[in-house]
């Protein structure tokens, strides 16, 4: 057998002003070496670069001695009868010069009868492939893991399954499980783990399940890893029996408990709040401090957030109390599930008491935070309750953004304070928040009530200027403020922009066009408007009923008033409507009618 350079005998020291006979025999050899990898990778088209992984002596030729005289040298013999060794493999893999001819090196040597790849060169080997993304070459590489019964180091295998999969080379991936599952061991074990771990990655939850009930079939030991990688994956999945199942398990093993194991806690009791199980993710989190073990801040934000989701007031608020004790609430999260619950328990002032507590814990209250507290307090205590908390939050640093902007618009509205809603708007659009068409809504519709129609029209304009499109709510609040000052003809114009912005009209717009035109007396247009919204398939309510009686009242058409009416049978009717109806069919002369009125509806006092 030709022995490769690795088996030569030590050279001479070499004088650094003089060439022998020694030296110049050395670089023959240095070529004849650079020349078989070159022979190796013909079809690259690379320049190639010396080997790195040469002796020492090769490295102080080139460092002290100038360019030797060329010398001729025989023709470079086939690749076996160089004996190529898994030493010389690896020393191509260790150089990014010249690893790209490691793989095809490697493919050469297999041809030597008496060549055999060990586990150092099939590590390197799988190392370089991976880092080059070869795929092809990986596959022809774990075929030969099989064939040669040589598998690459644990931590390889385990980079190797996680790559593919996160490549999407699945059907590499289950090829490398498949020879790994045979050789068992730790190899197989670490790289189940891994691959389960990248499947739950990408979010592959029913390949992590599969996976582990092949390592558990193949009785492949399973470490914490594969433990938490499987519970994360039933969690996600919704399947909390069989993650706490597997709890159970986990549970059973050399290394429970310890400090890692709080990992594991984190994702049962997620799970199970997932689920809809607060009360066992709760007992979960007790049989965690019983075995001496302490909850950290994610398992307490989890666990009170399912709480929380449960209307499990009480229990929520002891452990809210009991991780605030312990310093381990941060969670903004968790925080708005708490407020959510105390809202809708009818306990808005203890909202105060948590976006106090958020502050101090040094986190921002969010907009969505504050606008539920203020919408809390208007449902729960009123309007003027609300104003006095949003006070309260405002002077514990909190800022507001456009949604509790609005909502406070809304209540100053409601309440007739329109200077202290313009106020507000004007600091909400300093603030930047001026494309929020609730709050011009608002704006607008509290302008018409209180017949600032200039104003509510200039509104409008700088509403479009900024490029916030009018919906159909801001025009029928344009709407219904012409129809209370009887300007049929703005109506009008408004009606034709939405129409030209095609913004659909609702039964409030023709419910407010049509009392515009009522008001200025033009009952035929009522009609026109009445049957297109007919035609359009909507349904009549009492106010727009109460309209039309009047409309069809006056305009003597009693046969529509009846088909009206018809409609609306069901329908309770004020004592107003009713009586304007029994009146019109009494001077028509319809007793029949009449009759049939009486016996049909009933109408309601008006509270006075």
């Amino acid at each position: 057998m030709a022995k490769c350079y690795s088996d030569w005998p030590p050279l001479p020291p070499l004088h650094p002003s003089r060439r022998t006979p020694s030296q110049t025999s050395l670089w023959a050899i240095r070529r004849q070496l650079a020349s078989f990898v070159l022979h190796c990778s013909r079809s690259c088209a690379s320049p190639l670069l010396e080997p790195k992984n040469l002796p020492d002596e090769f490295h102080a030729v080139s460092a002290s001695t100038p360019a030797p005289v060329p010398v001729p040298v025989s023709p470079l013999p086939d690749a076996p009868k160089l004996g190529i060794s898994n030493k010389f493999i690896r020393g191509l893999c260790s150089d990014r010069q010249t690893e790209q001819f490691a793989f095809e090196c490697y493919r050469r040597a297999l041809h030597q009868p008496e060549f055999r790849p060990d586990k150092k060169t099939m590590n390197a080997l799988t190392v370089q492939l991976l880092r080059a993304k070869q795929w092809s070459s990986l596959e022809l590489l774990v075929e030969d893991f099989r064939a040669y019964g040589v598998l690459p180091e644990r931590r390889t295998c385990a980079r190797l399954v996680a790559s593919c999969i996160k490549a999407r080379k699945f059907g590499l991936a289950d090829m490398v499980l498949g020879v790994l599952e045979r050789k068992k061991g730790a190899p197989a074990a670490a790289a189940f783990s891994s691959a389960m771990q990248a499947y739950n990655k990408l979010q592959m939850y029913r390949s992590t399940l599969l996976v582990h009930e092949r390592m558990r079939a193949a009785r492949l030991s399973r470490g914490a890893d594969a433990y938490r990688a499987v519970m994360a994956a039933c969690g996600a999945l919704g399947k909390p029996e069989m993650a706490a199942s597997l709890l159970k398990q986990y549970r059973s093993q050399k290394w429970y408990p310890s400090e890692s194991c709080v990992e594991t806690y984190t994702i049962i009791c997620d799970a199970l709040g997932r689920a809809g199980r607060a009360s066992d993710a709760l007992k979960c989190l007790r049989e965690m401090e019983a075995d001496g073990m302490s909850p950290n801040a994610t398992i307490y934000s989890s666990t009170i957030r399912s709480l929380a989701d449960a209307h499990e007031t009480s229990a929520a608020e002891d452990l809210y109390n009991e991780a605030w004790t312990n310093g381990m609430l941060g969670d903004p999260d968790m925080f708005m599930k708490v407020i959510i619950m105390h809202v809708e328990a009818g306990q808005v002032e203890k909202t105060m008491g948590v976006a106090k507590d958020m502050r101090e814990a040094g986190l921002r209250v969010t907009d969505c935070v504050l606008s539920t507290i203020v919408n809390g307090f208007v449902k729960r205590r009123g309007l003027k309750p609300a104003i006095r908390a949003y006070d309260k939050l405002i002077a514990l640093g909190c800022e507001p953004g456009q949604v509790t902007y609005a909502s406070v618009i809304n209540v100053y509205c409601q309440l007739g304070r329109s200077d202290r809603a313009e106020s507000v708007f004007s600091e909400m659009i300093d603030r930047g928040f001026d494309k929020c068409v609730v709050a011009y809504g608002n704006m607008i519709s509290m302008y018409g009530k209180i017949r600032r129609a200039s104003d509510a029209t200039r509104l409008l304009a700088v509403m479009k200027k900024k490029g916030c499109e009018p919906n159909v709510w801001v025009y029928n609040s344009l709407l219904d403020m012409h129809g209370r000052l009887g300007s049929s003809r703005q109506a009008e114009k408004i009606w034709k922009e939405m129409m030209r912005r095609k913004v659909q009209p609702d039964r409030v717009s023709y419910t407010a066009i049509i009392n515009s035109f009522n008001r200025s007396g033009e009952l035929d247009r009522c009609m026109d408007l009445y049957q297109e919204f007919r035609e359009t398939g909507g349904n009549v309510d009492k106010a727009l009923g109460g309209l039309m009686v009047g409309v069809f009242s006056k305009c003597s058409r009693f046969n529509e008033l009846i088909e009206l009416m018809k409609d609306m049978q069901g329908t309770r009717l004020d004592r107003r409507l009713y009586l304007t109806v029994l009146r019109s069919l009494r001077d028509a002369g319809l007793e029949v009618h009449e009759k049939w009125l009486e016996t049909n509806f009933r109408f309601v006092e008006e509270k006075t």
